[in-house]
């Protein structure tokens, strides 16, 4: 009686694995909802521009500098990029508990209601009311919010990724050669951790707004539950996961969006 070669049972039984580790993956990203992330974000990037625009050529930039902007937020880049950064970062082993959560009711309406409030709150009237909401909320309500910041590190992690995104954006402009004047490598360090208690101060007035707007219209005992999963092994791989994905992409896209800044500076310049 033939035998199969173990090598080949083993390599049959690694595929099969892989597969449904992949399947998987991609029940916890469309779970997520991670596209329409990205479609938010991209929204709060090409709104943005305007005032790149305003801050460093005003009223030079017009429809090519929109079509720059709209260039470097590509939705199908940025996707594939969150995607395969995704996909190498999550621990497979917290996916079953991150799936059975996300796709449940529960998990589907805390998903729907930040990625709503999020799009929301790229109004700048939207933000401002938001902010001042977040100070009149119930002392509960408050107390839990500011435990799902911090079981998710998420003042820290916007601080550090925002002052990267800085440091990335002015690497743009140098090496675009804006006209700015000598600037030095220490120098530019210097200017982006300058930056950092009003970037601290900001991204915590944006939490507290953010977070109690979006949720909101859940109960105390299912904002609790979400906490539960976000301080446990498994949502806490996912945070990692999480801002390991999106960080890269901001970096990425805010060294393009400086190099662009500095093309359309010297035009202004000249």
């Amino acid at each position: 009686m033939s035998r199969i070669p173990a090598a080949i049972l083993v390599a049959a039984w690694l595929g099969t694995s892989v597969s449904l580790a992949a399947e998987d993956t991609d029940r916890l990203f469309d779970a997520l909802r991670l596209d329409d992330v990205v479609d938010v974000m991209r929204e709060e990037g090409i709104a943005a521009g305007d005032d790149l625009e305003a801050d460093l050529f005003p009223g030079s930039g017009g429809l090519l500098w929109d079509e720059a902007v709209r260039d470097i937020y590509d939705r199908s880049e940025m996707l594939e990029a969150v995607r395969a950064r995704f996909d190498d970062a999550v621990q497979a082993g917290s996916i079953p508990v991150l799936v059975e959560f996300f796709e449940s009711e529960t998990g589907q309406r805390l998903v729907e209601l930040e990625i709503a409030a999020r799009r929301a709150m790229i109004d700048e009237a939207v933000e401002a009311a938001t902010e001042e909401s977040a100070r009149d909320a119930p002392q509960a309500r408050r107390d839990l919010i500011d435990a799902f910041i911090a079981a998710n590190d998420l003042v820290e992690q916007n601080v550090t990724g925002a002052l990267n995104s800085n440091y990335a954006f002015y690497r743009g402009l140098l090496d675009e050669e804006a006209p700015v004047g000598p600037l030095s490598e220490d120098q530019v360090i210097a200017d982006v951790y300058a930056s950092e208690p009003q970037v601290r101060a900001d991204t915590e007035a944006w939490l507290d707004g953010y977070l109690t707007l979006a949720y909101a219209p859940v109960d105390d005992e299912a904002l609790s539950r979400y906490l539960e999963i976000s301080e446990s092994r498994a949502g806490q791989d996912l945070n990692t996961a999480i801002f390991a994905a999106f960080d890269e992409l901001y970096d990425g896209i805010s060294y393009e969006l400086g190099r662009a800044a500095a093309r359309f500076m010297r035009g202004q310049d000249l």
